[in-house]
């Protein structure tokens, strides 16, 4: 009896692992990667560059400061956005 409790633990740790593993390749994995891809963007970020928001207004980065951006969306209209509220470059989609 003793046998047959132990072995079922061992199965159930080795699946355990299995799903962990599986999670961590599917899921984690990814986002890190999506996660570093953004920081890298972000930090070479110029004024000038075309870029889109997670809202999905367009501007021109006209001015870059520690935690923000500030958009030229028109002739007269400028509006600060946080950094990370700019999803992509125009263009690398």
């Amino acid at each position: 009896m003793a046998t047959q409790n132990s072995s079922a633990w061992v199965t159930f740790a080795i699946y355990f692992a299995f799903f962990v593993g599986v999670f961590y390749i599917f899921i984690i994995m990814p986002r890190k990667k999506q996660e570093k891809k953004h920081k890298e963007m972000m930090e070479t970020l110029r004024r000038g560059e075309k870029v889109v928001t997670i809202g999905g207004i367009r501007g021109e980065v006209s001015r870059i400061k520690e935690d923000t951006v500030t958009l030229k969306v028109n002739e007269n209209i400028e509006i600060e956005f946080l950094k990370s509220a700019i999803a992509y470059k125009n263009g690398e989609e």
